[in-house]
């Protein structure tokens, strides 16, 4: 029988940990002296003693580490559960936010998607902008984590090639992943606050320093003001692509750098490199349209066109321009930027760099085949030929990733929804980006505006996104349920 109280344990343990967290926003209301405090008090109560208890009821059954399907469950209903009890500030304290507003909001936060349905965002109390932060923070984090253990395992989305990368992640799921997370933590706290550092210095007040910092790092998206980053000016703007990118990259890479292994493997890494490159290509061509359209050659011009490009591309989402009014080629140009993200192992979300190079070696190795029939051809990635089980879940994944844009792009539709906002929408929560295309949900609108049921299919899209897609559609087939 399959046994879920190793899960139950874990998931418990995760969610008494989130209600810990919020007693920060709670001191941080109690110095605004805004009276809001107390909003935080009972979420925290409420989400320690649940998660407490579940975590007691499922004591028993903890074993050393967890099966595959154990891991698989684990990976999807920690996404449903800590978003559940994360909604709580904002239903107990926004008294204008419904419990699907409150969800959208977390599952948004958590998931690091910065897409939001909250407008006057400047004049909420300090604590809910802090929780908002935290929650993407801690979900920035968490991915990098599931990327990094779960996922190669689960052999999801052809993440299995990263099983040699840096560490070694066969047997034992759990201790691993302990020893992996530490490492992971030091890091990633040293860029927030490095972020955080470089913010003060160019500008911000301490409390925005420190929670874009951390929608920053996590490329979430989540600013304290409706405008987003246009509120900044030029010096924040540049801070914020700069640790975007960073935040881009894979923290194995990091991992190696502090642990005495140089700065080589951030130069000899192909996704890196590529990523780069594509990065300063899809720049220079935006820049040169923002010049020739707009601003002529000027600073404004390059600084709107990197800030966005880098913002869109790691899946960030913040904004300093509505990019809506560049024109057809511009809005064209973002919406499939959206759909390459950054490196594995990073905060970034999408389809991400690396399964582009696979697929494009699985592409370049299928046309020399055809030129010579008789010839052997083995696609290669880092210099290592690919297994046919990396490059066939690779393309799984690309299938289930357009299938599933097409199928929650009709669900939209079918809400009343208009094409433009339906398809960028539908992409934008599975890619994890933040603002989709159109006048509603682009750069210079929200979420709020959309019926209840979209955004419960956009909430659900959000978790299949940042799971990689495959893990959750595993989790919701017959056969995983079958003794």
């Amino acid at each position: 029988m399959f046994d879920t109280r190793p899960v139950g344990y874990v998931i418990g343990l995760l969610v008494a940990a989130l209600g810990a967290t919020m007693f920060a926003p709670m001191l941080a209301d109690l110095s605004a002296g805004n009276g809001h405090w107390p909003v935080f008090l009972e979420s925290a109560v409420i989400t320690i003693l649940v998660g407490g208890l579940v975590a007691l009821a499922c004591q028993n059954g903890v074993s050393s580490g967890l099966n595959i399907r154990q891991t698989f469950l684990l990976t999807t209903l920690v996404w449903l559960a800590l978003p559940l009890f994360g909604s709580l500030p904002f239903l107990i304290g926004h008294s204008e936010l419904s419990f699907t507003d409150a969800f959208f909001e977390a599952m948004s936060g958590l998931t690091t998607t910065g897409a939001t349905v909250m407008t006057g965002i400047e004049h909420l109390p300090e604590g809910l902008k802090l929780w908002r932060a935290i929650m993407q923070w801690l979900g920035g984090i968490g991915i990098i984590v599931v990327a990094m253990v779960f996922l190669p395992e689960l052999k999801v989305g052809g993440m299995q090639i990263f099983r040699s990368e840096g560490f070694d992640t066969m047997g034992k799921i759990l201790p691993r992943a302990a020893e992996i997370s530490s490492r992971i933590s030091v890091i990633y706290v040293a860029i927030t606050l490095s972020c955080a550092v470089c913010f003060s210095i160019v500008g911000m007040n301490s409390f925005d320093a420190i929670t874009h910092a951390m929608t920053t790092v996590a490329t979430g998206g989540m600013a304290n003001y409706d405008s987003s980053f246009g509120q900044f000016g030029a010096g924040p703007h540049y801070v914020a692509s700069v640790f975007m990118i960073l935040a881009a990259l894979p923290f194995v890479r990091y991992v190696q750098l502090i642990s005495g292994g140089g700065a080589k493997p951030l130069f000899v890494d192909s996704q890196i490199r590529t990523f780069f490159v594509v990065a300063f290509a899809l720049v220079l061509v935006m820049t040169l349209w923002v010049w020739r359209t707009f601003h002529g050659v000027s600073e404004v011009g390059f600084r709107e066109a990197l800030f966005n490009v880098v913002s869109i591309i790691t899946g960030t989402g913040f904004s300093n321009a509505d990019y809506m009014q560049w024109g057809p080629f511009a809005v064209t140009m973002f919406f499939f930027i959206g759909l390459i993200g950054g490196c594995a192992g990073s905060t970034a979300c999408s389809v991400k760099v690396f399964r582009y190079q696979l697929l494009f070696a699985s592409i370049k190795a299928q046309i020399r085949r055809i030129h010579s029939p008789h010839g052997v051809f083995t696609p290669r990635y880092q210099g290592r030929a690919v297994g046919e089980d990396v490059l066939n879940s690779v393309m799984a994944f690309f299938v289930a990733f357009m299938v599933a844009i097409g199928v929650v792009g009709v669900m939209l539709a079918m809400t009343g929804l208009d094409f433009i906002t339906s398809i960028s929408g539908a992409a934008t929560a599975l890619a994890n980006v933040g603002p989709g295309l159109g006048n509603e949900i682009g750069p210079a609108g929200n979420f709020a505006g959309l019926n209840d049921t979209a955004k419960w299919i956009l909430s659900f899209a959000m978790l299949v996104g940042r799971l990689e897609i495959m893990a959750v559609f595993t989790v919701l087939s017959w056969h995983f349920w079958r003794v």
